[in-house]
């Protein structure tokens, strides 16, 4: 299985070239459009989202990753083996917060090209593509061993790095370090923790831990950027305290 995680967006044709590689070098090989959506140029929201969105998938599963605001230039074109799964991508830090958690790593420098020329600024389809459509039919391209651009980026993020179409934001807290009984501070706002949408009172900001096992700021029923007044970015931090009246209405 071959898994795409982007900042790509889904209305230019860049997707869909991605998807033409794998028909070619991976005939067959399933392609699953995981995330298309990760905030543009941000390597560090991306470093940060990868391994919660990734920890569902099998091991083998092959993760293209592309956010690559430096193409063309001097970061490594790198694979990466953590924890039985493969990831393909530029060497930005990118791929660091994954390494840092990962329990068993290897990383590469991909030293394949391809016949064709490469061009300067599609590595993601002329090079990351044929990269990853290989591995997935069991083959390991030319490489060599290399240690990871590493940022120095705290283990969790306390800021929003994504927010969805209903205005719920997703931040890069893992919920398993969370405290319940503390609120979640986004600018003058303190909210509650709720198990579930359910559980929040109606039209109430709240946070709460998503399916992927991140902390994220919702409102019931509502939309909680816009309620909220928070953008990508936005700090937050925990809080002790009772909720103030912004965030009950």
């Amino acid at each position: 299985m071959i898994v795409l995680f982007t900042d790509f967006g889904v209305a230019d044709p860049y997707v869909g070239q991605l998807h033409a590689v794998f028909a070619q070098y991976a005939p067959g090989v399933p392609v699953v459009d995981l995330f298309h959506a990760v905030p543009n140029f941000d390597v560090r929201a991306g470093a940060y989202l990868l391994p919660a969105y990734a920890r569902e998938f099998p091991e083998a599963t092959v993760f293209l990753c592309v956010v690559d605001p430096g193409v063309g230039g001097a970061r490594a074109p790198v694979m990466v083996r953590a924890d039985g799964r493969w990831y393909v991508g530029p060497d930005n830090g990118l791929f660091s917060v994954l390494a840092n958690r990962a329990r068993q790593l290897e990383c590469f420098e991909i030293r394949w090209r391809p016949a064709t020329p490469l061009s300067d600024s599609f590595h993601g389809r002329d090079l990351f593509a044929p990269s990853a459509a290989r591995l997935a039919c069991g083959e390991l391209p030319e490489h060599e061993p290399i240690s990871l651009v590493t940022p120095a980026w705290p283990a969790d993020l306390a800021a929003v790095l994504y927010i969805d179409h209903y205005g719920n934001g997703v931040t890069g807290l893992r919920g398993d370090t969370a405290t319940k009984d503390h609120c979640l501070q986004v600018g003058r706002h303190k909210l509650p923790y709720a198990k579930v949408f359910s559980k929040a009172r109606r039209s109430g900001a709240f946070w709460y831990v998503n399916s992927n096992g991140l902390v994220e700021i919702a409102v019931r029923e509502g939309n909680a950027a816009r309620r909220l007044g928070f953008r990508l970015g936005t700090a937050v931090r925990w809080a002790k305290g009772r909720t103030g009246k912004k965030s009950r209405r």
